[in-house]
């Protein structure tokens, strides 16, 4: 058909290896244990050299390390049970057969047939073989959390970065500064705990840093990590609409409906400028 002929060459984009998803105890296991890490880690801090500072009238360290923990751990346990954007809306009606072919500002993209939930993937959405289910944007399988990180949370990741980032750089600051105001007092549990909090905190503040800062320029760019150095794009991004709008619809946009992969639905979708082509194998 003419509209077909005008979307050639077609675009694909990149498959993520095959992977056999691995048994779901042990990345449970290990996303809860980075959140007792979390809580343990914390309550050495607030009991050994915070208290101290409190102690010693230096309340303005409680008073802002307190609050980003909350900041930090709400963030941490709300990507653990969020839904980064499963499509779960697979028809016997569809088949792999039928071509369908999506519009992203004047470039077109032939949408792949999904085979473990029969329903064709819309652009940037990929399944995961982690969790065995298609996200929508999806970005990356985040081990650290046991879930996967796409269009519905991404929001809380980049909300969990950097209330870390804040977080242990306040951890660290404090450390420090107890350390220093305590180097006339002899050796002291308070001084072991403090070493033993700031060493991780520094360790873990630095690739932090790292990913925020790569995290915050894929999004300036309109990229996904999963798509990491590949030109399929031919070095043009047809989703990226400008510094300002891709921070909007990543950060603030409505949501839209969820688990919604039906071509009408989202065609119709306030933060998509697709126009849909279908039609029948030759």
């Amino acid at each position: 058909m003419p509209l077909l002929k005008d979307a050639m060459p077609l675009m694909k984009g990149p498959q993520p290896p095959p992977q056999v998803p691995l048994p779901w105890i042990l990345p449970s296991l290990f996303a809860a244990f980075n959140v007792v890490l979390l809580v343990v880690f914390s309550a050495l801090f607030f009991a050994f050299p915070c208290r101290w500072l409190a102690q010693n009238g230096e309340w303005a360290f409680p008073i802002v390390t307190g609050p980003l923990f909350v900041l930090t751990f709400f963030s941490l346990v709300s990507l653990n049970f969020s839904d980064p954007g499963i499509l779960h809306q697979g028809s016997a009606e569809q088949g792999p057969m039928m071509v369908h072919v999506v519009w992203v500002n004047h470039r077109a993209f032939r949408l792949q047939w999904c085979q473990k939930c029969c329903f064709h993937r819309p652009p940037r959405t990929y399944h995961c073989p982690w969790c065995n289910i298609c996200v929508e944007d999806f970005d990356h399988h985040c081990k650290w959390v046991n879930n996967c990180i796409g269009h519905r949370n991404f929001r809380f990741f980049m909300l969990l970065v950097l209330s870390l980032c804040l977080y242990l750089s306040a951890v660290l600051v404090t450390c420090l500064i107890f350390l220093v105001r305590t180097t006339h007092l002899p050796f002291s549990t308070d001084k072991v705990i403090a070493v033993a909090v700031a060493v991780p905190a520094a360790g873990f503040l630095v690739p932090l840093l790292l990913l925020l800062l790569i995290q915050a320029l894929s999004v300036s760019a309109a990229e996904r990590s999963c798509e990491g150095k590949c030109r399929y794009l031919h070095g043009y991004n047809p989703f990226d609409q400008g510094c300002a709008s891709n921070w909007y619809l990543t950060i603030c946009a409505p949501l839209g409906p969820k688990g919604c992969c039906s071509p009408v639905a989202l065609a119709s979708a306030p933060r998509r400028a697709w126009r849909w082509a279908v039609c029948s194998p030759s």
